[in-house]
């Protein structure tokens, strides 16, 4: 009994909506910006685009920044706004021998 009173005292701690993730988009598709304004967004940064897809609602972009890193970003589909960018490593495109600390010497 006490666990369930624990348990509920917690989630009426929180909004309901704090149990949603906070990069999911909940747009209507006839709010959304074109690709064509995501692919100018991402030129305006700088970035070269290797992907756009959709994820969770959003707009999510593949490619690389003005340094070369390699980035994932994620972009509200209405406003454009850049609600996360990821830097991804590098270490990925080593074969996976390299990764797992295998060589063949």
């Amino acid at each position: 009994m006490t666990r369930t009173l624990t348990i509920f005292a917690f989630l009426m701690a929180f909004p309901a909506g704090m149990a949603l993730a906070d990069d999911d988009c909940f747009v209507p598709m006839a709010d959304w910006q074109p690709r064509e304004a995501v692919a100018q967004l991402a030129k305006d940064k700088g970035w070269t685009l290797r992907r756009i897809k959709i994820d969770d609602g959003c707009y999510e972009l593949d490619g690389r920044d003005g340094q070369g890193r390699r980035i994932e970003v994620t972009i509200h589909p209405a406003t454009l706004e850049v609600i996360e960018i990821e830097f991804e490593d590098d270490d990925d495109d080593r074969p996976r021998q390299e990764r797992e600390g295998h060589s063949d010497d």
